[in-house]
């Protein structure tokens, strides 16, 4: 049986002394592709930065049973300084940056693996923009290069769908469900139709978390953590209804 790549147990975290999680407890296995649904304020990015290691828990562990691993990260795009003076490709290299060196000195191989990514997402003609020139589509492929330049082997996205168009919208998750074959994924999303498609195995979160071994999400899960019901889906795949959390 695999070993676990990541594993979150019996952790509470939040901030200045004020728990926003209590108690949840996740294991990532290699090639997991795992969506994350709850309600505004109910956790999933503080689990996310838990698992990042941005912020310490206030009981419980974070480990890599498999010793350490590699993890790409995209954050929110309202996360991100568009009027910093950065160009796309100084962003996607800036994924190499280790230890305190405030810009990584690239290797050929480096140098090759930026320059394939940056033409694997539609970026060539815009490798020396600042990013504050991009919409938002662009800039979200800007961040996704950045994520996977170091070839992680666990992705996590927070909200990757936020302010992109949907052709573009429609190549990311084909290229997620590709990712995923050599890679486990975290995706935390409002849009249900996308996680219920796509994903193997959904984590409901807020406060708590109640993990399901399946990609079914229903009525009665979002009604229960109080997630707004807007479930949109364009393909032909089954849904099923699954009880209430007790």
């Amino acid at each position: 049986m695999n070993k676990a790549i990541a594993e979150l147990e019996d952790v509470t975290a939040g901030y200045n002394g004020e728990a926003v999680l209590r108690n949840i407890s996740l294991k990532v296995y290699p090639k997991d592709f795992i969506g994350v649904i709850g309600p505004n304020g109910g956790g999933k990015t503080t689990m996310v930065k838990v698992l990042l290691g941005i912020i310490q828990p206030f009981k419980g562990q974070v480990s890599f049973p498999s010793g350490k691993i590699n993890i790409g990260y995209l954050p929110q795009a309202s996360r991100v300084d568009s009027s910093f003076p950065i160009s796309v490709e100084e962003v996607i290299q800036s994924g190499f940056k280790t230890g305190s060196a405030w810009w990584p000195r690239l290797s050929k191989v480096q140098k090759a693996r930026s320059t394939k990514l940056i033409d694997e997402t539609g970026l060539s003609a815009y490798r020396k923009r600042p990013i504050g020139e991009l919409s938002g589509g662009q800039l979200q492929r800007v961040l996704l290069s950045r994520a996977l330049i170091n070839q992680p082997e666990l992705l996590i996205l927070d909200e990757p769908n936020t302010y992109v168009d949907k052709n573009f919208e429609g190549e990311l998750y084909k290229w997620l469900q590709e990712l995923n074959k050599n890679m486990a994924i975290i995706l935390v999303s409002h849009d249900v139709g996308t996680i219920s498609s796509m994903v193997k195995t959904i984590a409901c979160v807020n406060q708590n978390m109640h993990y399901h071994p399946s990609n079914e999400v229903t009525a009665g899960m979002l009604e229960s953590y109080n997630a707004p019901l807007k479930i949109v889906a364009h393909d032909k795949a089954p849904r099923s209804i699954l009880n209430k959390h007790i």
